[in-house]
């Protein structure tokens, strides 16, 4: 064969194997996803929904969307526990992990989103806290249930976290930083977690379930605002691979936004701070 004819060699690929086709087309992360990512991505849509679907039913039933009885629990949990799953999912696919350890670890993490939601919704329907709720051997049952189900995000979130800072994770320009910062940002809203249901717990078992409740306010924000880094940032680098800039513009970027990312949960945890 004549030297001119030889086919270059391919590009590497810049996500997960298999996520390229010929052409210089991309696949959607569904059609080249294992089985467990399938099933968490579906997993995470059915929650979504389930979300949505109470949004609706606070705007057809009304009644409070502040409070510990509120259609407020199903809906942002719903959505955010949705939104976490199909994101562990996706960016794991990225970190150097046995496949058989982070399938079993990706199956629990969706098996307690699961338990998580169903319970909030249950207590919600039943028209009764669902956190920090001893009123009854049932609701008690619940309320320790979605606390033990906390403890379980967190030893599952905890091992992915130290698997992204063990071992440099792989996916385009930016992507390794993404990853680590959004994790780091992770275990904070982890821990902001732990901190409302440890202090909910004691006020409510010493009888000031009122307290209970109103204890966690504080800390919702830096809760909220720092569990969603892990979708975040690896969303901005993926996105930024389509691009035509350099290597060293996307890792720039990607570092700009962590930082501002960083700020913002430092912001949440000194109002935090300040009104505990």
């Amino acid at each position: 064969m004549d030297r001119d004819t030889i086919p270059p060699p391919a590009a590497p690929s810049s996500g997960p194997a298999g996520a390229g086709t010929p052409g210089g087309r991309t696949r959607t992360p569904w059609l080249t996803a294992r089985p467990i990512e399938r099933l968490c991505y579906a997993t995470g849509a059915a929650l979504v929904l389930s979300g949505l679907a109470h949004l609706l039913v606070f705007a057809v039933d009304g009644g409070p969307w502040d409070g510990p009885v509120s259609w407020r629990k199903p809906v942002t949990f719903g959505l955010s526990f949705g939104l976490t799953l199909i994101a562990v999912a996706w960016v794991t696919s990225y970190l150097r992990v046995g496949a058989r350890s982070r399938a079993v670890l990706l199956l629990v993490f969706a098996a307690d989103c699961v338990v998580e939601v169903a319970g909030i919704t249950l207590q919600a329907w039943r028209r009764v806290p669902s956190h920090l709720n001893m009123e009854t051997p049932f609701d008690t049952a619940v309320s320790m249930t979605l606390a033990v189900g906390g403890g379980v995000l967190v030893v599952v979130l905890s091992a992915f976290a130290a698997a992204a800072f063990r071992h440099r994770p792989d996916g385009p320009p930016g992507m390794a930083p993404a990853l680590r910062s959004g994790f780091a940002l992770l275990m904070i809203g982890l821990v902001s977690g732990a901190v409302m249901i440890a202090r909910g717990v004691v006020l409510s078992r010493t009888g000031h379930p009122e307290a209970a409740y109103h204890s966690t306010a504080p800390l919702k924000p830096l809760h909220g605002v720092s569990l969603h880094a892990v979708l975040v940032l690896p969303v901005l680098a993926r996105s930024l691979a389509r691009t035509a800039w350099s290597d060293a513009t996307r890792r720039r970027i990607v570092y700009a936004a962590a930082g501002a990312y960083t700020a913002a949960v430092l912001a949440a945890g000194v109002w935090a701070a300040l009104t505990w």
